[in-house]
Order: structure tokens, then C-alpha cells, then sequence
């Protein structure tokens, strides 16, 4: 019953799909914003694009224990500290023709703890589903390898927690 559930909630996602979107193109952008950024990190080398791809992990047909930037792994957490500094990363494909973003996590890090964390927002259903949306994840310890030297390298201005 469980898997017939699944199957049918998988099957209407995809039909609610705008035709558009339904066509899954490589990650070709990630963007990151935050507070004290004079400007977002943009990155669009393809070697580190290929390893954190919008259409995959948990929900999607690749189904891999990381990916995206979460490590699936070590399941869902409750929200971390709103004391860290919160920021926006952007997902970007080729959809089919052209380049739009496509999905939108947070992203934050706890330097005491070691550990990034990303939060998967409910308003992106309606271009993929993990079915994980509105929950805390651990970030995967690769992502916050790349992105943490670029957040420290594009910010400008120390950033001003509201807490």
C-alpha cells in the first residue's frame, strides 16, 4: 500500500509538472547571496557542477544518498541555531532550451560544530520533489568544502546575525 501511495503521489508530481520543466537539464549555475556579500558567489565550473546536481537524491530517479548538497544519509535535524548566518543558494538548468533557476535551499554553518546545514524550503515542489521539503538536512561535507573558502573569500562586510 505504502509503495502504491508513492507511486501515485510520484505519478500526479509529475503530471502537475508545466511541460517546461518536466525536461531535466544539467545543473548549469549555483548561486549563493548572503548578508555581507558585496556580490553572490557564482559557480559554473562544470567539474564542480556535476557533483551537486538539482535532479538527484531521494525522490528523484537517481535516488542517491548524497547529492544535491545534503547528505541524506544522516536524515532530517531539527533547525540549527538562528544565530548562524543564513544563506540563499540558487540551483540553475537548462530547461529545456534555456537557463532558469530551478530549485532554492538555505545554507548554513555552525564553525563550533563543524557541520553545514541546509534547510529545503515547501515552494520548491513545484519543480522537484524530495519528498523532504520543509525539514533541515545536514549539509554533504564535500559542499561545505567548496562553498565555505568562497564565502569567506566573497565576503565583505562581517555579517549581521538578527538574534
Amino acid at each position: 500500500m505504502k509503495a502504491l501511495c508513492f507511486t501515485l503521489l510520484a505519478t500526479l508530481a509529475t503530471l502537475a509538472l508545466p511541460g517546461h520543466l518536466s525536461a531535466k537539464g544539467p545543473t548549469t549555475k549555483i548561486e549563493v547571496k548572503g548578508p555581507g556579500m558585496a556580490t553572490p558567489i557564482v559557480i559554473t565550473d562544470a567539474d564542480i557542477l556535476q557533483e551537486f546536481q538539482v535532479w538527484a537524491g531521494p525522490g528523484t530517479t537517481s535516488n542517491e544518498p548524497q547529492s544535491l548538497i545534503i547528505d541524506w544519509l544522516k536524515g532530517s535535524i531539527s533547525e540549527p541555531s538562528k544565530e548562524l548566518t543564513r544563506y540563499d543558494v540558487s540551483f540553475y538548468a537548462r530547461v529545456p532550451e534555456s537557463e532558469r533557476l530551478v530549485y532554492l535551499v538555505s545554507y548554513c554553518y555552525d564553525p563550533s560544530a563543524g557541520e553545514g546545514y541546509v534547510y529545503l524550503p515547501k515552494s520548491n515542489v513545484a519543480t522537484i520533489m524530495h519528498f523532504n521539503e520543509g525539514h533541515w538536512f545536514f549539509a554533504w561535507k564535500r559542499w561545505d568544502r567548496v562553498i565555505r573558502p568562497l564565502i569567506e573569500k566573497f565576503q565583505t562586510v562581517p555579517p549581521h546575525n538578527p538574534h
